[in-house]
């Protein structure tokens, strides 16, 4: 099963060209994601991560009512890969 995930942008920075950054989805899971396909993402925004890339812009009550669910499921931490594009379907 694939998902997208919600997290909060925590650290913005560029990597051979594309924008890349740190996204936290509680818990103390950080993971770095391309940043390329929603350039407007600011540190503080909430954004949807598919296969470590960011895919739209979130509202932050939403994120966390997907986290809260995604966890007590215990599905959180089986479907956040350590880097983009581990985990692919």
């Amino acid at each position: 099963m694939c998902l997208g995930i919600p997290g909060k942008v925590v650290e913005i920075y560029e990597r051979d060209g594309l924008p890349m950054g740190k996204v936290d989805f509680g818990g103390g899971v950080i993971r770095e994601a391309c940043l390329a396909y929603v350039p407007e993402l600011q540190i503080g925004d909430y954004t949807l991560i598919h296969v470590g890339f960011a895919i739209s812009r979130v509202d932050e009550e939403e994120a966390q009512k997907t986290l809260a669910m995604l966890a007590e499921m215990d599905m959180l931490a089986g479907e956040l890969p350590d880097q983009p594009g581990d985990g692919e379907d």
